[in-house]
């Protein structure tokens, strides 16, 4: 696994941050956000990318993408070539956005200094599917090579479609993940107008999860990366295992272009699909990490399909939100969620929502305020929600 996020710019210092409930969200520094009533984000701090040369060639978001996907490689010991055939090795990135702030950069250079002074470079730069051929190439990854696009739940949708495809025999190994670098001017300022995102001034309060006095989310970005491999491929080679992909869902709401479907019905459906496809009654899950971003709608919703789903077990099913944190990674959110599941089934750490000091009469299950709590976790839940209306759940257990 590798992550570049708001709280650490690597796996160990994000998952560190994650478990001491550290606020990564501060006043934004990359865009002018004068005349704007959000001033609030959470934007990773200190990033350089290992080549400079090469960076001048990678939007951001492939920046962060292809350094989670390093980390990821160098823990997994796979080396293409060596131990795996490049055939059987592929790559399902994901992005939202793909290269907002390279085509926001190169649109005002058309604008200001004429039509020839557009860089060359700006369509492999900003098209969403050239994360995943950035990390194919610089880990030699000859399979499929495929980049999803759903929004919030890309990184979801990436690991699970990884395991579906390594289960049916496609391919022995896939980097999975998304990555995310949404900070542009014009990009938030349409996030902003369209009174999605907390416009809080209090850094402590403005991504706030299951509180009822939530007003919206807060943007992040960063990438994570894992590497999914079949079973006794990992096996053979001795490889340290974190987790086993069990279950998986993915529908649509079919719905509204922003909006959750009322009752959460479509992220109930998600749920179901995963924990059917596993084979596992929902009392058995240790944990879930919610979508829980800190919207109105989200988290009634996501509430309200938690219980339709778990029943009289949702009320015993710690459940919380590392966005309260990160703020909201966009697409590669759900990413960054599945490493931390993995992590908190590893260490028996279940991740705090910090910030939700105001109880919501509606909202009244277990979302693990204040810190993190000590638990055995053998199953846990991620779930993510994107605009359009797409739903992912996926499920890990501790492999034995």
């Amino acid at each position: 696994m590798g992550a570049v996020s708001p709280i650490g710019n690597n796996l160990a210092d994000t998952w560190e941050g994650i478990k001491a409930g550290r606020n990564g969200i501060g006043p934004i520094t990359k865009i002018d956000v004068e005349g704007l009533n959000v001033t609030l984000g959470a934007e990773v701090k200190n990033f350089e990318y290992r080549d400079k040369r090469e960076a001048r060639r990678m939007d951001l978001f492939s920046q962060y993408g292809v350094t989670a996907s390093e980390e990821a490689m160098k823990m997994s010991g796979l080396v293409s070539g060596e131990n795996i055939d490049p055939d059987r090795l592929g790559v399902y990135a994901g992005s939202g956005i793909g290269g907002i702030s390279t085509l926001e950069s190169e649109f005002k250079k058309f604008t200001e200094r004429g039509a020839n002074r557009v860089s060359p470079l700006l369509v492999p730069m900003i098209i969403g599917n050239i994360l995943a051929g950035n990390i194919a190439i610089a880990h030699r990854a000859q399979g499929s090579a495929i980049d999803m696009v759903t929004a919030c739940a890309c990184g979801t949708h990436a690991v699970g479609e990884a395991w579906r495809s390594i289960r049916h025999g496609y391919i022995d190994a896939i980097i999975a993940g998304a990555g995310e670098a949404p900070f542009a001017a014009t990009c938030f300022a349409g996030f902003t107008n369209m009174t999605a995102m907390s416009a809080r001034k209090d850094p402590d309060r403005c991504s706030t999860p299951f509180d009822k006095e939530r007003d919206g989310f807060v943007m992040g970005e960063g990438a994570a990366m894992l590497v999914l491999e079949e079973l006794s491929h990992a096996q053979a080679r001795g490889a340290k295992i974190y987790g086993e992909v069990v279950g998986y869902g993915s529908t649509c709401d079919a719905f509204h272009i922003t909006q959750p479907a009322p009752g959460g019905t479509g992220a109930a459906k998600a749920m179901r699909m995963a924990l059917d496809s596993a084979g596992i009654d929902p009392a058995d899950v240790s944990y879930i990490n919610a979508h829980g971003t800190g919207t109105p709608y989200n988290d009634l919703f996501e509430t309200q399909a938690v219980k339709a789903v778990f029943g009289d077990a949702a009320y015993r099913v710690p459940i919380s939100s590392t966005k309260s944190m990160t703020g909201h990674m966009l697409g590669a959110a759900g990413a960054l969620e599945a490493v931390i599941c993995l992590k908190a089934m590893e260490e028996g750490i279940i991740p705090p929502t910090i910030n939700l000091r105001v109880p919501d009469e509606e909202l009244d299950l277990d979302y693990v305020p204040g810190g993190a709590r000590k638990a055995e976790l053998r199953c846990v839940m991620s779930n993510s929600l994107g605009f359009g209306g797409h739903n992912a759940a996926v499920l890990f257990k501790r492999c034995e």
